[in-house]
């Protein structure tokens, strides 16, 4: 298979996101964690009684510089009981581990430049909360160039998880046929991409989760 564009994609989206503001990246990061939170507030009230006494284990990321910043939703899906917990990498080009954040963890800065939670005993998530670059009408996903999301979730298919993948992505990122982009063999289809503007293609319903 021909090598696909992705590296001049990735160069174009950083520059779109460059051009948004402060203001119109806070406005857009709120909008953002509205549309998640209605979505999991109707999620969580639809679980049967039996799944309460487990908490839902969610992944969600600390954002880097001229990401969506989802730090309220974390909040609230902690103050609503469901156990949030953060990427850690635990070496260059190795799946990621997830381990617990509340609002009191104290994050550090380790060699690769993430914020971090300490680690404790690796979780298993549910549902991934996935940083997007760029994306596809139909969830599929350009990430940063690192391939840890691509590994991590390869790894957790190959465990017999396959958790709810809710990429999270400026809206600009929509890639369009004449991006000419192809999700290559080793590039994970997301269940579905949230953006401050729309769910693409489609928000996810009870029988998305069951079927992942």
């Amino acid at each position: 298979m021909l090598k696909n564009n992705a590296d001049q994609l990735r160069a174009r989206l950083r520059s779109l996101r460059q051009t948004m503001s402060v203001a119109e990246r806070q406005h857009s990061s709120a909008a953002l964690c509205t549309r998640l939170q209605r979505w999991f507030e109707q999620h969580l009230a639809m679980l049967p009684a039996a799944q309460h006494s487990s908490p839902l284990i969610v992944a969600g990321f600390w954002p880097l510089d001229l990401e969506p910043d989802l730090r309220p939703l974390l909040h609230w899906l902690d103050l609503h009981q469901v156990t949030v917990c953060l990427p850690v990498i635990v070496e260059r080009n190795a799946p990621l581990e997830f381990h617990r954040w509340t609002p009191s963890t104290q994050l550090t800065t380790k060699g690769f430049g993430v914020m971090e939670p300490p680690r404790q005993q690796a979780l298993v998530p549910e549902m991934m909360l996935v940083p997007t670059l760029g994306f596809t009408p139909q969830a599929g996903r350009l990430g940063y160039g690192g391939g840890y999301y691509d590994r991590s979730l390869a790894a957790l298919h190959n465990a017999g998880v396959s958790p709810l993948t809710i990429g999270i992505a400026w809206q600009q990122g929509l890639l369009t046929e004449t991006d000419a982009f192809t999700p290559q063999p080793h590039d994970v289809i997301l269940n579905t991409i949230a953006t401050p503007e729309a769910w693409l293609p489609v928000s996810p319903t009870q029988e998305t989760m069951q079927a992942s």
